[in-house]
């Protein structure tokens, strides 16, 4: 009878303590979902002077033999904007490794090219200050050793590993498990014996654990004084082997933008490497508040959901006579193809370009999102095509609109259109440009675009709709669930 009287009396207790458990752990994925962001996040600059600016890309195609070839200027770019600095280099990268996976060669060996550069630039300038921001993706999350960013710092090259704990969740489910029962944990570097997910060396089981928080450090941004101004760069390609021959954009620039970009770096070295000093301009930099000459072309600085604003603002503004070109490694985000589907029915000229989501880096993936997307556009009327990949990816992501009126916007950089890149999730940095029409940097992103879409050059760069059309409604709703939950890598 005690017994009996015991179980009755215990059951309430247990239930009532699941209850509190449950309730705790939805307190905390709520509140890391939507926790404030680190001072300085999404933001959002008045369009300001610039000089200088260059539209760079990075292209692969097939010849006429049937050859992949890449055309490259990004990295050439970054490694004189390097060479010429004389106080302050800023690199924030998100993949800064030479992991290859299985992918096809050839590749270029582009980490070791960025860190012998900075090395040799250092050397040659021992009173630089040079200072590398990235993701501890690199280190797998502290899983292995980082062997080119262990001899930068050996060179006297500030290393800041993004504190990624400070940004809110996008897989929330999963990080709030991981913060409890995985995080006090910590991690090491002295090798595991699972796979790297990347190619390199086995890592731990933690490695692992850590990965699939999903959230990152993704911005791609280059900052460098020539002695006389400080210039910028800003892309969406990484200094990673494996990435080496995607296709990628990048816009160069100069003068008040560019000081309100270090501005904005700032920010995460502040939450990140308290310790460290300030990141300030050259001295003396006469740039910082006017340019040469009197110019119509301005460039707005944006961070994480500040992407998004613009993003859905250039897509609204488009009138019938108007002209968008969508060029996207990941395409998903609800609201900005909604935008996209009101532009179709107002009569604006369309064009989407997406990567097939086939390939990456020697594993085939399973088409998603940007296949469940195209379904949506196409029955939307909105053209779409795909990038003909050979196991590379089509890495860009542009967004060119020109006006009838004779006016253009460019936006570019490292985000993707998806929840994670423009919610406030991942770090993210692009750069809006706003121009004449017949601005040489508008001709140069617009015949980028052409080229694509017409497979210019007799080279093959893109495929009908039909070459990767997916009807399946089960992806559909596949895709739609993960966008909304995070439970997906894009």
């Amino acid at each position: 009878m005690n017994a009996i009287l015991m179980r009755m009396t215990l059951t309430p207790c247990l239930l009532a303590g699941i209850v509190m458990l449950l309730i705790a752990f939805s307190s905390g994925c709520c509140w890391h979902a939507v926790k404030p962001l680190p001072a300085g996040l999404r933001h959002s600059s008045a369009p300001l002077p610039c000089s200088d600016v260059r539209f760079l890309c990075d292209v692969t195609g097939l010849d006429a033999n049937g050859a992949r070839r890449s055309d490259q200027q990004i990295f050439d770019e970054v490694f004189a904007m390097i060479g010429r600095a004389e106080q302050i280099v800023v690199v924030d990268m998100f993949l800064f490794n030479d992991f290859l996976g299985a992918a096809p060669a050839p590749h270029r060996t582009l980490c070791e090219e960025l860190t012998r550069t900075l090395i040799a630039r250092r050397r040659a300038r021992p009173a630089l200050r040079a200072v590398v921001i990235t993701d501890p993706v690199n280190t797998v999350y502290g899983g292995m050793k980082s062997g080119h960013l262990d001899r930068l710092a050996d060179a006297g090259v500030e290393i800041v590993f993004t504190r990624l704990d400070r940004l809110r969740d996008s897989n929330t489910a999963w990080s709030s498990l991981w913060r409890v029962l995985a995080r006090p944990w910590g991690n090491h570097d002295r090798g595991g014996w699972m796979p790297n997910p990347f190619g390199g060396p086995p890592v731990t089981v933690r490695s692992w654990l850590a990965l699939l928080n999903f959230k990152a450090n993704h911005r791609k941004v280059v900052i460098a004084d020539d002695g006389t101004r400080l210039r910028a760069l800003v892309t969406s390609a990484n200094p990673h082997d494996g990435s080496s021959a995607h296709s990628n954009v990048a816009l160069a620039f100069s003068g008040p933008a560019a000081h309100e970009l270090l501005r904005t770096e700032e920010a995460v070295r502040t939450f990140s490497a308290r310790a460290l000093r300030p990141l300030a301009p050259p001295d003396g930099d006469a740039q910082q508040d006017r340019v040469d000459e009197p110019s119509r072309t301005r460039i707005q600085i944006l961070t994480e959901a500040a992407i998004a604003d613009a993003a859905v603002a250039m897509l609204d503004a488009a009138q019938h006579g108007d002209a968008l070109d969508v060029v996207m490694f990941y395409l998903a985000d609800r609201p900005v193809i909604h935008a996209l589907k009101r532009a179709a029915r107002r009569g604006v000229s369309l064009r989407v370009l997406l990567d097939p989501n086939k390939d990456a880096f020697g594993r085939t993936k399973n088409g998603m999102p940007n296949r469940q997307v195209a379904r949506e556009l196409t029955a939307a009327s909105v053209p779409v095509r795909w990038a003909a990949t050979h196991g590379e990816q089509m890495h860009a992501k542009l967004l060119l609109a020109r006006h009838a009126a004779g006016t253009a916007d460019l936006l570019l950089g490292s985000a993707n259109f998806t929840r994670r890149n423009l919610r406030d999730l991942n770090l993210e940095t692009n750069v809006r440009l706003i121009d004449s029409l017949d601005a040489p940097v508008i001709r140069d992103a617009a015949a980028f675009a052409d080229r694509l879409w017409t497979n210019a050059d007799g080279r093959v760069f893109s495929l009908e709709y039909e070459a990767f059309r997916d009807d399946s409604r089960r992806r559909v709703w596949l895709y739609r669930f993960q966008e909304a939950t995070g439970l997906c890598t894009w």
